[in-house]
């Protein structure tokens, strides 16, 4: 088939498919985000323009926004389906490499398309190339090497024909999955090549589920059977898997407490009798104190990161690890006895080891015991009162009018800490996305846009007014395009949670909050961010009391969906109230401050290395 570069790769994009968990077969690249310029709207722009009745093309308003967009579809799907975005050369494809550190330090799958200076380098220096001036075949796409899984610059068009297996294979591998970047020369997109039509075929892409090395899991049966206080800890890993029936199972079958990380968030049901809450600094005092007794964890799917570990100081100093990943870098982390292979194969064949081993009754209650408490905790502050709402009484509010099948979402400031600690599943898919691997501010509206495409029920995602100010434009896409979602902005006047870690470490009230930042005003101007979210064309509501905002939030959910629109509910939010689990983060104190005496408590019972045996 003869056919331009960017023809025939819109061709093999579309010949893609993808199998869910329940074994339907779906497109593995759904839609694409685009935002066209001159490096990409007449080739890659005309070869999606004569296939849009076979690929959707959004059209986006920031390029980081948009390939954020991507980046939330892709979780909604539970890496099953892959986001596209595509941009211009220089500063559009520029704006993309933040999306493209989303992705990655989330291990999930984005196909980047930035347009790429001219490969002929007749014209050079073109409009929007940055020159290298030691190396002439560097450009600014060169900056998505070091975020992304697999980068390549199509330089002729044959070499697509080796490097689209390639693509597809990252993009589909548990263990490597990430963001791909295939940089588009200009001039190259037009060219065009004989392409064999085999190239062309619909190929289906399975996840591959591998299994352990045998061994490794006889090692890891005899640790947990010797065992006196197991813990169980459930990753995201166990999310993709679509491993969550067979590890609650797991639990059941041998008395073992269970807790989540952030990604793992929503795959145990709240009231499950052996569900001991979220780990880590953002998770809850009940599984941090079943951590610290544990003496062999069994961590599933999760890169275990300084905020489920509280900085690695959650575990007892003798605790031993065992660990199944996809992913041998994450399996052997810590020194853990690593078990690689797919979250729900492995824990299938660790069960066969196992046999019929039951942990003390008593310390399988503990679960139910500890997370009762924190559930007490997490009443009370969740209870109104008069004035301004707290983070964890709005976040009440949205878990009580929460469906099962709706899909709950936020990325930075206080508000991760809030809904991974105090939001109670209720069973069934996973139905939360708090991009807490890279934290990026704003993703939580561009994300929710993607997530809104992509996920059945309705997506309600929180954010504080600092996100909104840092990328709202998406609103507009999602508006403009009819994908109807749910956006809380909580306004407390700042930077509330890195104003918290500041001052709570003795340093002075500086740059976070608007009051101590500088201005040339007596009186300097805010944002009004109703006024603002209506002219982006979302239906506003605002709230004061908690009363009001239960009320607001329910009309905005129903307005969104008969609307096919974001629904923006502005709330003034109490900038001090958290919730706390009691655990400890690493960050640099210098000597002066008061913080320091804290640090230095901690740091010598941070935990570098487990032990072997």
């Amino acid at each position: 088939m003869r056919l331009t570069t960017a023809q025939a790769l819109v061709a093999w994009l579309v010949a893609q498919r993808s199998e869910l968990l329940d074994g339907t077969e779906v497109p593995l690249f759904p839609h694409v985000f685009a935002i066209f310029g001159h490096g990409n709207v007449l080739g890659l722009g005309t070869a999606l323009q004569e296939r849009r009745d076979d690929i959707p093309v959004w059209r986006g308003h920031t390029e980081q926004g948009m390939a954020l967009a991507a980046v939330g579809l892709a979780k909604a799907t539970h890496r099953r389906q892959v986001g596209i975005a595509t941009s211009s050369i220089g500063p559009g494809a520029l704006n993309m490499v933040t999306a493209a550190g989303v992705a990655h330090a989330n291990r999930l799958p984005l196909l980047l398309l930035p347009g790429d200076t001219f490969t002929s380098r007749a014209p050079d220096p073109v409009l929007q190339q940055v020159e290298n001036f030691g190396d002439p075949t560097v450009t600014v796409n060169d900056a998505f090497r070091s975020v992304s899984r697999y980068f390549d610059r199509i330089t002729r068009p044959e070499q697509l024909i080796a490097t689209l297996p390639q693509v597809a294979r990252v993009l589909t591998d548990p263990a490597e999955t990430g963001p791909v970047t295939l940089a588009l020369p200009q001039d190259v997109q037009v060219e065009t090549y004989d392409f064999p039509d085999a190239l062309f075929e619909p190929m289906l892409h399975r996840i591959p589920r591998p299994r352990p090395d045998r061994r490794s899991v006889s090692e890891a049966a005899a640790r947990l059977v010797a065992a006196q206080r197991p813990l169980l800890i459930l990753g995201g890993g166990v999310r993709y898997s679509g491993a969550a029936d067979s590890a609650v199972k797991f639990a059941e079958r041998h008395g073992i407490p269970i807790t989540e990380t952030t990604a793992g968030r929503t795959l145990v049901p709240h009231d499950h009798p052996l569900y001991a809450g979220p780990l880590g600094i953002t998770g809850a005092a009940s599984a941090n104190t079943l951590a610290a007794e544990a003496d062999v964890v069994l961590a599933v799917g999760t890169r275990l990161q300084d905020f489920t570990t509280a900085s690695w100081t959650v575990f007892a100093d003798d605790v031993r690890l065992i660990h199944i990943n996809a992913a041998r870098f994450d399996a052997v982390k810590h020194g853990a006895l690593a078990v690689v292979g797919d979250a729900d194969a492995a824990l299938a064949e660790l069960a066969l080891e196992t046999g019929e081993w039951h942990v003390d009754p008593a310390w399988t209650a503990r679960a139910a015991t500890v997370r009762a408490e924190w559930d007490a905790h997490i009443d009370k502050l969740r209870t109104p009162a008069l004035g301004a709402p707290t983070y964890a009484q709005i976040v009440g509010m949205v878990n009580d009018l929460s469906g099962p099948d709706d899909y709950v979402m936020t990325a930075s400031g206080g508000l991760p800490g809030e809904l991974i600690g105090g939001w109670r599943a209720t069973g069934g898919a996973p139905t939360m996305d708090v991009e807490y691997g890279f934290s990026c501010m704003g993703y939580e509206l561009s994300g929710a846009w993607g997530a809104a495409i992509a996920h059945r029920g309705l997506v309600t995602t929180m954010l504080g007014d600092g996100s909104y100010l840092m990328l709202n434009s998406e609103l507009f896409s999602a508006a403009f395009a009819g994908h109807p979602l749910v956006a809380v902005v909580c306004d407390n006047d700042g930077y509330a949670v890195i104003a918290r870690l500041q001052e709570g470490q003795g340093a002075e009230p500086f740059n976070n909050f608007y009051a101590d930042c500088r201005s040339n005003h007596d009186m300097p101007p805010r944002v009004d961010f109703a006024a603002h979210a209506r002219a982006l064309g979302c239906a506003v509501f605002t709230a004061g009391e908690p009363a009001e905002f239960r009320d607001a939030y329910a009309r905005a959910r129903a307005t969104a969906v008969a609307e096919k629109r974001p629904a923006v509910l502005v709330v003034h939010t109490q900038p001090s109230s958290w919730t706390e689990s009691g655990a400890w983060w690493e960050v640099g104190v210098p000597e002066h401050l008061s913080g320091r005496a804290a640090y230095e408590q901690e740091k010598p019972g941070q935990l570098r290395y487990t032990r072997a045996h």
